[in-house]
């Protein structure tokens, strides 16, 4: 679904104090940190975690500008031809479009370091499965970054040959990097691919999100296949207790979203009932 700005039910306006959070709006552009196009848009969404300004992109990805480290997390990729070997045929463009996605913030920030936060291939054979032209674009990306293979629960080997380095856990500065979340302060997590929904004005709108409360952050999925957990399910709880904010995708920029404004999902096989 497309969405523009003043279209996002609940989205909160730059500048807006949250607590632990706070929602800062534009960037001054010369500021030698802030490298990117994107930082200098009037309406880009920044966030305090730790005491680290990051900016969360609309593709999913967060940027660490201060320490130009780029981070993505649960690529999943052939997931499509993991489940094209089961029978359930699928379009097998999911690892080029994930892909692209990546080299394009990649040449856009030109990020020292890369952190792929774990679930970056679907399964162990997936290496086995993946073409040999998106192999040696890996292997660019990789050559090109000092790239960091964080360890998931579903590639907890990532494939020596593609480059890059492998770490269970990666700790710079005050932050923390895991793929599943412990709620550890200052931590950067992914696994639980989270997403918020909203209804409003007539009609509802769920999209992927990053999950905050100011002292630890749950990232999206990135994968093109991935779906999305909604953030009011109870996984959620251990990592955020007192509860946490969405910070959802739209088509140019990411839309901070109430608390009071999010739902949940109706499970499957409920009704409704006046």
């Amino acid at each position: 679904m497309h969405v523009k700005k003043g279209d996002f039910p609940g989205a909160a306006a730059a500048g807006t104090d949250h607590g632990f959070l706070r929602l800062t709006g534009p960037v001054d552009a010369s500021n030698s940190i802030v490298m990117t196009a994107a930082a200098k848009k009037p309406s880009e969404t920044h966030l305090h975690l730790a005491g680290e300004l990051l900016t969360p992109l609309p593709e999913g990805a967060l940027w660490w500008a201060a320490e130009r480290v780029l981070v993505v997390s649960d690529l999943h990729f052939e997931k499509g031809s993991a489940f094209a070997a089961r029978g359930q045929l699928l379009p097998p463009y999911d690892t080029a479009a994930t892909l692209s996605l990546v080299e394009r913030l990649c040449a856009l920030l030109k990020p020292k370091t890369v952190i792929s936060l774990g679930d970056s291939f679907h399964d162990r054979a997936a290496e086995l499965r993946l073409p040999e032209d998106y192999a040696r674009r890996i292997q660019a990306l990789t050559s090109a970054h000092d790239w960091v293979w964080v360890e998931g629960n579903h590639d907890p080997d990532p494939p020596a040959h593609l480059g890059g380095r492998a770490s269970k856990v990666l700790r710079i500065g005050p932050l923390v990097f895991r793929h599943e979340p412990t709620g550890e302060l200052g931590e950067i997590a992914g696994h639980l691919h989270p997403a918020a929904k909203i209804i409003g004005r007539g009609r509802s709108v769920r999209r992927r999100c990053f999950a905050s409360d100011g002292a630890r952050l749950v990232m999206p999925a990135m994968g093109a296949f991935t779906g999305g957990l909604n953030v009011l399910d109870k996984a959620f709880a251990p990592i955020f207790p007192e509860g946490a904010m969405a910070f959802a995708l739209g088509q140019e920029r990411v839309f901070m979203v109430a608390a009071k404004s999010l739902v949940a999902d109706i499970p499957r096989g409920a009704r409704w009932t006046l």
